[in-house]
Protein backbone atom coordinates (compact mmCIF):
# COMPACT_ATOMS: atom_id res chain seq x y z
CA UNK A 1 0.00 0.00 0.00
CA UNK A 2 1.72 3.43 -1.32
CA UNK A 3 0.24 5.64 1.49
CA UNK A 4 2.53 8.64 -0.14
CA UNK A 5 1.05 8.84 -2.90
CA UNK A 6 -2.40 7.44 -1.47
CA UNK A 7 -3.16 4.37 -3.71
CA UNK A 8 -6.04 2.61 -2.66
CA UNK A 9 -5.24 -1.26 -2.51
CA UNK A 10 -8.63 -3.14 -3.79
CA UNK A 11 -8.85 -7.30 -4.27
CA UNK A 12 -11.94 -8.63 -6.45
CA UNK A 13 -12.38 -11.74 -6.25
CA UNK A 14 -14.84 -13.00 -8.36
CA UNK A 15 -17.29 -16.03 -8.53
CA UNK A 16 -16.57 -18.91 -11.14
CA UNK A 17 -19.86 -18.53 -13.32
CA UNK A 18 -19.35 -16.45 -16.46
CA UNK A 19 -22.71 -14.55 -15.71
CA UNK A 20 -20.83 -12.56 -12.07
CA UNK A 21 -16.56 -13.92 -13.50
CA UNK A 22 -16.71 -11.40 -16.44
CA UNK A 23 -18.24 -8.19 -14.96
CA UNK A 24 -16.60 -8.52 -11.76
CA UNK A 25 -13.18 -8.86 -14.48
CA UNK A 26 -14.15 -5.51 -15.96
CA UNK A 27 -15.33 -3.93 -12.49
CA UNK A 28 -11.42 -4.45 -11.42
CA UNK A 29 -9.92 -3.28 -14.45
CA UNK A 30 -12.17 0.31 -14.42
CA UNK A 31 -10.86 0.40 -10.75
CA UNK A 32 -7.11 0.28 -11.91
CA UNK A 33 -8.19 3.08 -15.02
CA UNK A 34 -9.44 4.95 -11.93
CA UNK A 35 -5.99 4.76 -10.47
CA UNK A 36 -6.39 1.79 -7.87
CA UNK A 37 -4.23 -1.06 -7.67
CA UNK A 38 -6.73 -3.62 -8.23
CA UNK A 39 -5.31 -7.78 -7.50
CA UNK A 40 -7.95 -10.33 -9.19
CA UNK A 41 -8.03 -13.15 -6.94
CA UNK A 42 -8.73 -16.71 -8.73
CA UNK A 43 -7.48 -19.94 -9.40
CA UNK A 44 -5.08 -21.04 -12.33
CA UNK A 45 -7.99 -22.46 -14.24
CA UNK A 46 -10.22 -19.31 -14.25
CA UNK A 47 -6.95 -17.01 -14.93
CA UNK A 48 -6.88 -18.46 -17.78
CA UNK A 49 -9.90 -17.25 -19.37
CA UNK A 50 -9.05 -13.75 -19.10
CA UNK A 51 -4.94 -13.39 -18.75
CA UNK A 52 -4.89 -11.62 -22.49
CA UNK A 53 -7.09 -8.39 -21.64
CA UNK A 54 -5.30 -8.22 -17.88
CA UNK A 55 -2.06 -8.33 -19.82
CA UNK A 56 -3.08 -5.63 -22.30
CA UNK A 57 -4.07 -3.20 -19.47
CA UNK A 58 -0.36 -3.93 -17.77
CA UNK A 59 0.92 -2.90 -20.94
CA UNK A 60 -0.95 0.34 -20.84
CA UNK A 61 0.79 0.87 -17.44
CA UNK A 62 -2.66 -0.04 -15.56
CA UNK A 63 -2.11 -0.78 -11.78
CA UNK A 64 -3.77 -4.51 -12.28
CA UNK A 65 -2.66 -7.82 -11.24
CA UNK A 66 -4.22 -11.55 -11.07
CA UNK A 67 -2.88 -13.90 -8.11
CA UNK A 68 -3.82 -17.42 -8.07
CA UNK A 69 -5.06 -18.65 -4.82
CA UNK A 70 -3.54 -22.33 -4.28
CA UNK A 71 -5.84 -24.84 -3.76
CA UNK A 72 -5.33 -27.87 -1.08
CA UNK A 73 -3.68 -30.51 -2.61
CA UNK A 74 -5.72 -33.31 -4.38
CA UNK A 75 -8.68 -30.74 -4.74
CA UNK A 76 -10.21 -29.44 -6.83
CA UNK A 77 -13.38 -27.10 -7.53
CA UNK A 78 -16.36 -28.69 -9.33
CA UNK A 79 -16.74 -26.50 -11.93
CA UNK A 80 -14.73 -23.96 -13.90
CA UNK A 81 -16.01 -23.71 -17.45
CA UNK A 82 -18.01 -20.47 -17.11
CA UNK A 83 -21.00 -22.42 -16.31
CA UNK A 84 -21.04 -22.70 -12.80
CA UNK A 85 -24.16 -21.63 -10.96
CA UNK A 86 -24.81 -20.23 -7.23
CA UNK A 87 -25.18 -22.80 -5.19
CA UNK A 88 -21.66 -24.61 -6.22
CA UNK A 89 -19.98 -24.68 -2.73
CA UNK A 90 -16.57 -22.69 -3.48
CA UNK A 91 -15.59 -23.29 0.55
CA UNK A 92 -12.31 -25.13 -0.54
CA UNK A 93 -10.76 -21.59 -1.23
CA UNK A 94 -11.61 -20.58 1.94
CA UNK A 95 -7.97 -21.35 3.55
CA UNK A 96 -5.78 -19.92 0.65
CA UNK A 97 -7.53 -16.86 1.15
CA UNK A 98 -7.08 -16.22 4.87
CA UNK A 99 -3.42 -16.85 4.24
CA UNK A 100 -3.27 -14.12 1.75
CA UNK A 101 -5.31 -11.59 3.63
CA UNK A 102 -2.70 -12.66 6.72
CA UNK A 103 0.55 -11.56 4.56
CA UNK A 104 -1.13 -8.73 2.35
CA UNK A 105 -3.59 -7.01 3.83
CA UNK A 106 -5.73 -4.76 1.18
CA UNK A 107 -7.50 -1.22 1.85
CA UNK A 108 -10.89 -3.34 1.33
CA UNK A 109 -12.06 -6.70 -0.94
CA UNK A 110 -15.01 -6.52 -3.08
CA UNK A 111 -16.50 -9.95 -2.77
CA UNK A 112 -18.98 -12.03 -5.05
CA UNK A 113 -22.29 -12.55 -3.37
CA UNK A 114 -22.65 -16.13 -3.96
CA UNK A 115 -19.02 -17.14 -1.98
CA UNK A 116 -21.18 -17.06 0.67
CA UNK A 117 -18.62 -18.06 3.27
CA UNK A 118 -16.35 -14.87 2.82
CA UNK A 119 -17.91 -12.35 5.21
CA UNK A 120 -16.99 -14.88 7.70
CA UNK A 121 -13.48 -14.47 7.08
CA UNK A 122 -13.14 -10.71 6.32
CA UNK A 123 -15.09 -10.22 9.43
CA UNK A 124 -12.52 -12.25 11.60
CA UNK A 125 -10.02 -10.50 9.99
CA UNK A 126 -11.19 -7.19 10.21
CA UNK A 127 -10.40 -6.76 6.37
CA UNK A 128 -13.03 -3.55 5.02
CA UNK A 129 -15.28 -6.15 2.46
CA UNK A 130 -17.67 -4.46 -0.12
CA UNK A 131 -20.13 -6.70 -1.81
CA UNK A 132 -20.64 -7.28 -5.63
CA UNK A 133 -24.04 -9.11 -6.27
CA UNK A 134 -23.95 -9.26 -10.05
CA UNK A 135 -27.84 -7.39 -10.63
CA UNK A 136 -28.99 -4.21 -11.11
CA UNK A 137 -31.10 -2.02 -8.78
CA UNK A 138 -34.69 -2.99 -10.27
CA UNK A 139 -35.03 -7.06 -9.36
CA UNK A 140 -33.28 -6.21 -5.39
CA UNK A 141 -36.00 -3.84 -4.92
CA UNK A 142 -38.97 -6.24 -6.10
CA UNK A 143 -37.59 -8.80 -4.36
CA UNK A 144 -37.03 -7.10 -1.36
CA UNK A 145 -40.87 -6.15 -1.80
CA UNK A 146 -41.99 -9.12 -2.41
CA UNK A 147 -40.21 -11.01 0.91
CA UNK A 148 -42.07 -8.23 2.57
CA UNK A 149 -45.32 -8.39 1.37
CA UNK A 150 -46.13 -11.27 -0.70
CA UNK A 151 -47.47 -14.53 1.00
CA UNK A 152 -46.95 -17.45 -1.80
CA UNK A 153 -49.43 -19.92 0.34
CA UNK A 154 -52.19 -17.38 -0.41
CA UNK A 155 -52.08 -17.97 -4.09
CA UNK A 156 -54.72 -20.59 -5.71
CA UNK A 157 -52.09 -21.29 -8.34
CA UNK A 158 -49.02 -21.11 -9.83
CA UNK A 159 -50.16 -19.01 -12.49
CA UNK A 160 -52.31 -16.68 -10.54
CA UNK A 161 -51.28 -13.21 -11.69
CA UNK A 162 -50.09 -11.19 -8.35
CA UNK A 163 -48.77 -7.01 -7.50
CA UNK A 164 -45.69 -6.56 -5.72
CA UNK A 165 -46.75 -3.72 -3.69
CA UNK A 166 -44.77 -1.00 -2.88
CA UNK A 167 -42.46 -0.08 -5.65
CA UNK A 168 -42.72 2.95 -8.20
CA UNK A 169 -43.61 1.02 -11.00
CA UNK A 170 -47.02 -1.70 -11.37
CA UNK A 171 -45.02 -4.90 -11.22
CA UNK A 172 -46.94 -8.38 -11.93
CA UNK A 173 -45.70 -11.55 -11.12
CA UNK A 174 -46.73 -15.10 -11.10
CA UNK A 175 -45.59 -17.83 -8.01
CA UNK A 176 -44.00 -20.36 -11.62
CA UNK A 177 -41.69 -16.81 -12.71
CA UNK A 178 -40.64 -16.38 -9.03
CA UNK A 179 -37.32 -18.69 -7.86
CA UNK A 180 -37.83 -21.36 -6.09
CA UNK A 181 -35.20 -20.48 -3.15
CA UNK A 182 -37.59 -16.89 -2.82
CA UNK A 183 -41.06 -18.38 -2.63
CA UNK A 184 -39.85 -20.51 1.23
CA UNK A 185 -37.43 -19.86 3.64
CA UNK A 186 -34.09 -20.43 2.31
CA UNK A 187 -30.76 -20.59 3.88
CA UNK A 188 -29.04 -19.37 0.57
CA UNK A 189 -30.97 -16.09 0.90
CA UNK A 190 -30.18 -16.19 4.62
CA UNK A 191 -26.08 -16.69 3.92
CA UNK A 192 -26.63 -13.57 0.70
CA UNK A 193 -28.05 -11.69 3.49
CA UNK A 194 -25.32 -12.75 6.08
CA UNK A 195 -22.63 -11.45 3.94
CA UNK A 196 -24.27 -8.13 2.90
CA UNK A 197 -24.49 -7.10 6.20
CA UNK A 198 -20.93 -7.70 7.05
CA UNK A 199 -19.41 -5.54 3.70
CA UNK A 200 -19.64 -1.54 3.42
CA UNK A 201 -21.92 -1.28 1.08
CA UNK A 202 -22.50 -3.36 -2.41
CA UNK A 203 -21.36 -2.18 -5.80
CA UNK A 204 -23.93 -2.66 -8.62
CA UNK A 205 -23.06 -2.93 -12.69
CA UNK A 206 -25.52 -0.51 -13.81
CA UNK A 207 -25.84 3.17 -13.78
CA UNK A 208 -28.04 5.71 -12.16
CA UNK A 209 -30.46 6.60 -15.64
CA UNK A 210 -30.89 3.35 -16.18
CA UNK A 211 -33.31 2.59 -13.21
CA UNK A 212 -32.92 6.11 -10.64
CA UNK A 213 -35.87 5.80 -8.78
CA UNK A 214 -34.76 2.19 -7.91
CA UNK A 215 -31.35 3.21 -7.08
CA UNK A 216 -33.16 5.98 -4.88
CA UNK A 217 -34.95 3.47 -3.22
CA UNK A 218 -32.38 0.74 -2.60
CA UNK A 219 -30.03 4.30 -0.66
CA UNK A 220 -33.40 5.45 0.92
CA UNK A 221 -35.96 3.12 1.76
CA UNK A 222 -33.90 -0.01 2.02
CA UNK A 223 -31.22 2.19 3.56
CA UNK A 224 -28.33 -0.17 2.02
CA UNK A 225 -25.48 1.73 0.86
CA UNK A 226 -24.55 1.43 -3.17
CA UNK A 227 -22.25 2.95 -5.51
CA UNK A 228 -23.23 2.13 -9.38
CA UNK A 229 -19.87 1.67 -11.26
CA UNK A 230 -21.40 0.53 -14.89
CA UNK A 231 -21.63 -0.51 -17.23
CA UNK A 232 -18.19 -2.12 -16.73
CA UNK A 233 -18.44 -3.50 -19.92
CA UNK A 234 -17.96 -0.44 -21.68
CA UNK A 235 -14.35 -0.86 -20.59
CA UNK A 236 -13.48 -3.06 -23.46
CA UNK A 237 -12.79 -0.86 -26.18
CA UNK A 238 -10.43 -3.13 -28.37
CA UNK A 239 -11.41 -5.59 -30.80
CA UNK A 240 -9.24 -7.46 -28.99
CA UNK A 241 -11.15 -7.43 -25.59
CA UNK A 242 -14.41 -7.57 -27.23
CA UNK A 243 -13.49 -10.48 -28.76
CA UNK A 244 -11.66 -12.40 -25.88
CA UNK A 245 -14.38 -11.72 -23.79
CA UNK A 246 -15.18 -15.14 -21.70
CA UNK A 247 -14.18 -18.15 -23.75
CA UNK A 248 -12.44 -18.02 -27.25
CA UNK A 249 -14.80 -17.89 -30.24
CA UNK A 250 -16.17 -21.19 -31.56
CA UNK A 251 -16.46 -19.06 -34.89
CA UNK A 252 -13.53 -16.74 -35.81
CA UNK A 253 -14.83 -13.16 -35.19
CA UNK A 254 -13.93 -11.89 -38.39
CA UNK A 255 -15.51 -14.80 -40.53
CA UNK A 256 -18.68 -13.68 -38.37
CA UNK A 257 -17.94 -9.60 -38.66
CA UNK A 258 -17.58 -9.93 -42.52
CA UNK A 259 -20.97 -12.08 -42.96
CA UNK A 260 -22.90 -9.72 -40.46
CA UNK A 261 -20.86 -6.78 -42.88
CA UNK A 262 -22.82 -8.32 -46.02
CA UNK A 263 -26.68 -7.48 -43.75
CA UNK A 264 -28.69 -4.36 -44.46
CA UNK A 265 -28.70 -2.32 -41.02
CA UNK A 266 -31.09 -3.85 -37.84
CA UNK A 267 -31.84 -7.09 -40.11
CA UNK A 268 -30.35 -9.23 -38.38
CA UNK A 269 -31.23 -11.17 -35.09
CA UNK A 270 -29.08 -12.03 -32.51
CA UNK A 271 -30.25 -15.53 -30.38
CA UNK A 272 -28.16 -16.43 -27.03
CA UNK A 273 -29.26 -17.51 -23.57
CA UNK A 274 -26.29 -17.06 -21.97
CA UNK A 275 -23.43 -18.83 -20.62
CA UNK A 276 -25.20 -21.36 -17.70
CA UNK A 277 -28.80 -21.79 -20.18
CA UNK A 278 -29.08 -25.88 -20.98
CA UNK A 279 -32.07 -26.27 -22.80
CA UNK A 280 -33.17 -29.33 -24.12
CA UNK A 281 -33.38 -30.52 -28.18
CA UNK A 282 -37.12 -30.42 -28.49
CA UNK A 283 -36.64 -26.65 -27.66
CA UNK A 284 -33.78 -25.54 -29.84
CA UNK A 285 -36.45 -27.55 -32.93
CA UNK A 286 -39.17 -25.17 -31.40
CA UNK A 287 -36.67 -22.05 -31.68
CA UNK A 288 -35.35 -23.41 -35.15
CA UNK A 289 -38.70 -23.99 -37.02
CA UNK A 290 -40.23 -20.10 -35.39
CA UNK A 291 -36.60 -18.57 -36.79
CA UNK A 292 -36.98 -20.41 -40.15
CA UNK A 293 -40.32 -19.13 -40.55
CA UNK A 294 -40.44 -15.62 -39.59
CA UNK A 295 -38.07 -15.48 -42.45
CA UNK A 296 -35.08 -13.07 -40.61
CA UNK A 297 -31.34 -13.38 -40.82
CA UNK A 298 -29.67 -14.49 -37.50
CA UNK A 299 -26.99 -15.54 -35.30
CA UNK A 300 -27.83 -18.30 -32.83
CA UNK A 301 -25.49 -19.00 -29.69
CA UNK A 302 -26.69 -22.68 -29.38
CA UNK A 303 -24.40 -23.08 -26.35
CA UNK A 304 -25.31 -26.50 -24.34
CA UNK A 305 -28.04 -28.98 -24.82
CA UNK A 306 -29.48 -30.41 -22.73
CA UNK A 307 -29.40 -34.20 -22.59
CA UNK A 308 -32.37 -35.47 -21.73
CA UNK A 309 -34.94 -37.30 -24.61
CA UNK A 310 -31.92 -36.46 -27.28
CA UNK A 311 -32.31 -38.86 -30.11
CA UNK A 312 -30.62 -39.27 -32.86
CA UNK A 313 -33.13 -37.96 -35.63
CA UNK A 314 -33.35 -34.82 -33.12
CA UNK A 315 -29.44 -34.27 -33.19
CA UNK A 316 -29.73 -34.86 -37.11
CA UNK A 317 -32.80 -31.79 -37.38
CA UNK A 318 -30.49 -29.18 -36.04
CA UNK A 319 -27.22 -29.90 -37.77
CA UNK A 320 -29.45 -30.33 -41.19
CA UNK A 321 -31.44 -27.01 -40.18
CA UNK A 322 -27.74 -25.00 -39.75
CA UNK A 323 -26.16 -26.76 -42.71
CA UNK A 324 -29.78 -25.76 -44.40
CA UNK A 325 -29.87 -22.06 -42.87
CA UNK A 326 -25.58 -21.60 -44.30
CA UNK A 327 -26.99 -22.58 -48.15
CA UNK A 328 -29.44 -19.79 -48.06
CA UNK A 329 -27.10 -17.47 -46.16
CA UNK A 330 -29.60 -16.61 -43.83
CA UNK A 331 -27.98 -17.79 -40.45
CA UNK A 332 -25.01 -18.29 -38.58
CA UNK A 333 -25.06 -21.12 -35.52
CA UNK A 334 -22.08 -20.74 -32.72
CA UNK A 335 -22.21 -24.41 -30.79
CA UNK A 336 -20.31 -22.56 -27.72
CA UNK A 337 -19.11 -19.01 -27.17
CA UNK A 338 -19.38 -16.18 -29.18
CA UNK A 339 -18.19 -12.44 -29.44
CA UNK A 340 -21.33 -10.82 -27.51
CA UNK A 341 -19.84 -7.25 -27.41
CA UNK A 342 -18.73 -7.24 -31.42
CA UNK A 343 -22.07 -8.84 -32.70
CA UNK A 344 -24.35 -6.48 -30.63
CA UNK A 345 -22.46 -3.53 -32.07
CA UNK A 346 -22.65 -4.20 -35.17
CA UNK A 347 -25.24 -1.66 -36.96
CA UNK A 348 -26.95 -5.26 -38.96
CA UNK A 349 -28.36 -6.25 -35.45
CA UNK A 350 -31.30 -5.45 -34.97
CA UNK A 351 -32.43 -7.25 -32.46
CA UNK A 352 -31.61 -9.66 -29.16
CA UNK A 353 -33.22 -12.70 -28.57
CA UNK A 354 -32.32 -12.75 -24.82
CA UNK A 355 -32.76 -14.82 -21.31
CA UNK A 356 -32.66 -11.37 -19.98
CA UNK A 357 -29.31 -11.99 -17.61
CA UNK A 358 -28.01 -8.75 -16.32
CA UNK A 359 -24.63 -8.82 -18.00
CA UNK A 360 -26.42 -9.27 -21.15
CA UNK A 361 -29.56 -6.90 -20.70
CA UNK A 362 -26.70 -3.88 -20.00
CA UNK A 363 -24.63 -5.30 -22.97
CA UNK A 364 -28.02 -4.91 -24.91
CA UNK A 365 -29.14 -1.46 -23.66
CA UNK A 366 -25.38 -0.16 -24.22
CA UNK A 367 -25.33 -1.24 -28.13
CA UNK A 368 -28.45 0.24 -28.27
CA UNK A 369 -30.51 -2.22 -29.87
CA UNK A 370 -34.18 -3.50 -28.79
CA UNK A 371 -34.92 -7.19 -27.45
CA UNK A 372 -37.00 -10.28 -27.37
CA UNK A 373 -37.27 -11.75 -23.64
CA UNK A 374 -37.17 -15.54 -22.99
CA UNK A 375 -35.83 -15.30 -19.17
CA UNK A 376 -35.38 -19.06 -17.47
CA UNK A 377 -33.77 -18.76 -14.18
CA UNK A 378 -32.33 -16.72 -11.57
CA UNK A 379 -33.51 -12.69 -11.41
CA UNK A 380 -34.02 -12.64 -15.39
CA UNK A 381 -38.24 -12.76 -14.85
CA UNK A 382 -37.57 -9.42 -13.04
CA UNK A 383 -35.44 -7.90 -15.47
CA UNK A 384 -37.63 -9.19 -18.39
CA UNK A 385 -40.23 -6.85 -16.47
CA UNK A 386 -37.49 -3.97 -16.41
CA UNK A 387 -37.15 -4.41 -20.15
CA UNK A 388 -40.73 -4.60 -21.10
CA UNK A 389 -42.63 -2.87 -18.95
CA UNK A 390 -40.57 0.24 -17.14
CA UNK A 391 -37.89 0.62 -20.27
CA UNK A 392 -40.14 -0.49 -22.84
CA UNK A 393 -37.74 -1.73 -25.26
CA UNK A 394 -38.57 -5.12 -25.92
CA UNK A 395 -41.00 -7.71 -26.38
CA UNK A 396 -41.72 -11.16 -24.33
CA UNK A 397 -41.67 -14.05 -26.42
CA UNK A 398 -43.71 -15.86 -23.49
CA UNK A 399 -41.97 -17.85 -21.22
CA UNK A 400 -43.39 -18.34 -18.09
CA UNK A 401 -41.66 -21.41 -15.86
CA UNK A 402 -38.48 -20.43 -13.91
CA UNK A 403 -36.44 -23.31 -12.91
CA UNK A 404 -32.14 -24.10 -12.77
CA UNK A 405 -30.31 -23.31 -15.83
CA UNK A 406 -30.22 -27.26 -16.18
CA UNK A 407 -33.75 -28.15 -15.46
CA UNK A 408 -36.10 -29.30 -17.99
CA UNK A 409 -39.44 -27.26 -18.64
CA UNK A 410 -43.02 -28.43 -18.22
CA UNK A 411 -43.80 -26.76 -21.12
CA UNK A 412 -42.08 -25.32 -24.13
CA UNK A 413 -42.32 -22.20 -26.01
CA UNK A 414 -43.79 -23.11 -29.23
CA UNK A 415 -42.78 -22.39 -33.02
CA UNK A 416 -45.59 -20.11 -33.38
CA UNK A 417 -44.61 -17.87 -30.48
CA UNK A 418 -40.89 -17.51 -31.56
CA UNK A 419 -42.39 -16.78 -34.85
CA UNK A 420 -44.60 -14.12 -33.77
CA UNK A 421 -42.24 -12.32 -31.36
CA UNK A 422 -39.15 -12.66 -34.08
CA UNK A 423 -41.98 -10.57 -36.81
CA UNK A 424 -43.15 -8.16 -33.76
CA UNK A 425 -39.30 -6.95 -33.24
CA UNK A 426 -37.49 -7.42 -36.55
CA UNK A 427 -40.25 -5.82 -39.47
CA UNK A 428 -40.19 -2.45 -39.50
CA UNK A 429 -43.62 -0.56 -37.36
CA UNK A 430 -43.89 2.60 -35.89
CA UNK A 431 -43.81 0.26 -32.22
CA UNK A 432 -40.12 -0.93 -33.09
CA UNK A 433 -39.21 2.44 -34.43
CA UNK A 434 -40.27 4.38 -30.68
CA UNK A 435 -38.93 1.19 -29.46
CA UNK A 436 -35.33 2.06 -31.14
CA UNK A 437 -35.51 5.23 -30.15
CA UNK A 438 -35.92 4.99 -26.44
CA UNK A 439 -33.08 2.26 -26.50
CA UNK A 440 -30.84 4.22 -28.22
CA UNK A 441 -31.34 7.09 -25.95
CA UNK A 442 -30.46 5.05 -22.95
CA UNK A 443 -27.69 3.68 -24.71
CA UNK A 444 -26.08 7.38 -25.22
CA UNK A 445 -26.88 7.57 -21.05
CA UNK A 446 -24.95 4.66 -20.41
CA UNK A 447 -21.85 5.96 -22.07
CA UNK A 448 -22.17 9.39 -20.51
CA UNK A 449 -22.55 7.29 -17.22
CA UNK A 450 -18.83 5.88 -17.30
CA UNK A 451 -17.52 8.99 -18.93
CA UNK A 452 -15.45 11.73 -16.55
CA UNK A 453 -18.41 13.72 -15.25
CA UNK A 454 -20.50 10.85 -15.64
CA UNK A 455 -22.62 9.43 -12.69
CA UNK A 456 -20.68 5.89 -12.20
CA UNK A 457 -17.26 7.81 -13.00
CA UNK A 458 -18.48 9.56 -10.10
CA UNK A 459 -19.31 6.66 -7.78
CA UNK A 460 -15.92 5.07 -8.84
CA UNK A 461 -14.12 7.93 -7.56
CA UNK A 462 -16.23 8.33 -4.43
CA UNK A 463 -15.91 4.82 -3.23
CA UNK A 464 -12.11 4.81 -4.06
CA UNK A 465 -11.85 8.39 -1.99
CA UNK A 466 -13.85 6.82 1.17
CA UNK A 467 -11.48 3.96 1.14
CA UNK A 468 -8.67 6.62 1.35
CA UNK A 469 -10.03 8.42 4.24
CA UNK A 470 -10.50 4.65 5.62
CA UNK A 471 -7.05 4.00 5.46
CA UNK A 472 -5.80 6.96 6.68
CA UNK A 473 -7.69 6.55 9.89
CA UNK A 474 -6.02 3.02 10.10
CA UNK A 475 -2.71 5.31 10.27
CA UNK A 476 -3.39 7.90 12.91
Amino acid sequence: MNHETGTVKIYFFPFLGGGHQIPMIDTARVFAKHGATSTILTTPSCAAQFQNSITRDQKSNLPITIYTLTLPENTQLPDTDMSAGPMIDTSILLEPLKLLLLQHRPDCIVVDIFHRWAGDVTDELKVPMIVFNGDGCFPRCVFENMRKHVVFENLSSDSEPFLVPGLPDRVEMTRSQVPSFRRNKSEFVDRIKQIEEKGLGIVINSFYDLEPVYADYIRNELGKKTWLVGPVSLCNRSVEDKKERGKQPTIDEQSCLNWLNSKKPNSVLYISFGSAACLPMKQLKEIAYGLEASDQPFIWVVGKILNSSKSDSEIWALDEFEKRMKEMDKGLIFRGWAPQLLILEHDAVGGFMTHCGWNSTLECVCAGVPMITWPLSAEQFVNEKLVTDVLRIGVQVGSREWGFCDAERKELVGREKVEFAVKKLMVESEEVEEMRRRVKSISEDAKRAVEEGGSSYGDIDALIQELKILQTGKDV
